[in-house]
């Protein structure tokens, strides 16, 4: 009798979301080891207004770029925005995308001195082409041939050094080269002598090469292929494919990702004398944006999980709802431990939001959110994908007056969402003296977010004399469509107006309400302060 028929199908519930938080907790106290094949991944975005004369293909008129990087680089981005310790072996090219590699592994947690580089071969690119959410064309640079046995060395003896600093190892095997069999057969034997799971993010149909992995994530497809065309589509299917798999393969678990159906587990007895009762973890409703680099996210936070001691069900339940939250994101987005700590506090655990985080279905009383500089960008990302046209303004916003309303009003009428880029209180004090601010930061976007015409909050500014005092670096992270300032200022006297046009945005002066003015209102209450009573 397979184990199918004694299989449990449960949601995640509040009940054990405590553990799962002190699970997310303790992350940050562990370090997982990555391996495996990384690839610089660019995403060039614009807008397709017309044919081409020359041959019948939209013209992709470019007016954004981002650059991150993919393949085990996307796992290592995952384990850094959970907070965990991360380290990274893989190989780059003797190029400059190496060294744009290298530099954003080091900005991802890692130290970047295990990557090789092999002189003789690019480093991986693929470059995706977009307009709005429609993926239009990619485009890879690569070579796929197998390492040398130099190079197989180099690796092993990278392998070496850091496997003792790690609680767990993931093996992600894009199939360029880097995973050879002697690679992957030293990465397993490794993690055992040092008794950490090993966790394997497969390619390919023939699994036996992970022989003594501690587990496997495949999604549904690639369960199907590993097995010989099996079924994978009901439950039942899902569990015999896996178990066969398992058997055939000598790894000890297979957590099957199946898309809107959730995820199962489906594991070994630690005896080998059978199979675990299978688990069906289900996913809640929600839009899809993007599935790429869903599988990372998922890899990343099981093996994170087990390395800071949860159990595979609790490892695979907080995979589950950080898989849930990645594909409503534009693009490869990792997920981040505030995103799953807010999902796991939430009721249900669904975020208290619209689909995606599109605001558009709330009533507009609502609260504007208050983001930072990365989930601000992803909700601009997000809007921007359905289309919507997106304005930026920036200010203080010290006391807000029927001006300032009168301005975000007429400035959201010429656009379908409004970022507000405000003054910290530092900035503030730096722009317009140590009196100032009158209300401090947290109060300002509290009153400005309750504004109908304000979709989303994020703070900026200098914190010396010697920093940049303008919005120019936030307007270049988030190349807002329209740019909206006070039509008491001439382009040439705007700082932001080159860095909005470099990427080809659009500036709008709105016409301000004359004898209204923070600076007014102060001197008034300062004239008669018993008036301010």
């Amino acid at each position: 009798m397979t184990s199918s028929d004694t299989t449990k199908s449960i949601e995640i519930s509040k009940e054990n979301s405590s553990n799962l938080l002190k699970l997310l907790e303790k992350m940050q106290r562990n370090s997982v080891l990555v391996i495996g094949d990384l690839m610089l991944d660019r995403f060039i975005r614009g807008d397709v207004n017309r044919i081409s004369p020359e041959s019948p293909i939209p013209v992709l008129q470019a007016k954004q770029e981002n650059r991150m990087i993919g393949g085990a680089g996307n796992v290592l981005s995952n384990l850094h925005a959970l907070k965990c310790g991360c380290e990274i072996i893989a190989m780059i090219g003797d190029d400059r995308e190496g060294q744009i590699v290298k530099g954003l592994v080091e900005a991802a947690g890692a130290s970047g001195d295990s990557l090789v580089i092999r002189a003789e071969t690019p480093t991986t690119i693929k470059t995706r082409y977009l307009s709005g959410h429609q993926q239009l064309l990619r485009v890879d640079h690569e070579v796929t041939a197998p390492i040398s046995s130099a190079l197989e060395d180099e690796i092993i003896a990278k392998l070496q050094q850091k496997i003792s600093g790690a609680q767990a190892l993931v093996i992600s095997d894009y199939g360029k080269g880097v995973l050879t069999k002697k690679v992957i057969e030293t990465a397993i034997s490794l993690a055992q002598k040092h008794a950490i799971p090993v966790l394997v993010d497969p390619k390919g149909s023939d699994y036996s090469k992970y022989k003594g992995a501690t587990l496997v994530t495949p999604n549904r497809k690639e369960l199907a292929e590993a097995t010989n065309g099996a079924a994978t589509e009901t439950d039942t299917e899902i569990v015999m494919a896996a178990e066969g798999l398992i058997k055939q393969s000598g790894i000890g678990a297979v957590i099957a990702t199946r898309s809107q159906d959730g995820m199962s587990i489906i594991a070994q007895k630690a005896d080998s004398s059978g199979f675990e009762r299978p688990y069906h973890l289900r996913t809640h409703a929600r839009e899809v944006f993007d599935v790429s680099g869903a599988g990372d996210t998922v890899i990343a936070t099981i093996a994170a999980g087990l390395a800071s001691g949860g159990t595979l069900l609790d490892a695979t339940a907080l995979a589950n709802i950080a898989g849930g939250i990645v594909v409503g994101k534009v693009g490869t987005a990792p997920i981040r431990a505030q995103e799953l700590a807010e999902a796991l506090s939430a009721p249900n655990h669904e975020l208290e939001i619209t689909p995606s985080g599109d605001f558009s279905a709330l009533d507009r009383s609502r609260r504007a959110p208050l983001l930072g500089w990365e989930e601000a960008l992803e909700e601009v990302n997000r809007w921007r994908a359905r289309g919507l046209k997106v304005g930026f303004t920036n200010g203080c916003f010290d006391i807000l007056h029927a001006g300032h309303v009168n301005y975000l009003n007429d400035a959201r009428n010429h656009c379908d969402r409004l970022v507000l880029g405000l003054n910290t209180d530092q900035s503030v004090r730096l722009l317009k003296g140590p009196t100032r601010p009158v209300n401090a930061q947290d109060s300002r976007a509290t009153v400005l977010g309750a504004l109908g015409a304000i979709d989303l909050v994020v703070f900026f500014g200098a914190e010396t004399l010697e920093d940049d005092s303008t919005a120019k670096s936030l307007i270049q992270h988030l190349k807002p469509d329209i740019y909206f300032k006070g039509a008491d200022y001439t382009l040439d006297r705007i700082p932001e107006v080159p860095t909005v046009l470099s990427y080809g945005g659009e500036v709008k002066l709105i016409k301000l309400t004359e004898g209204h003015s923070t600076t007014n209102i102060i001197s008034k209450i300062n004239a008669n302060p018993e008036a301010a009573e």
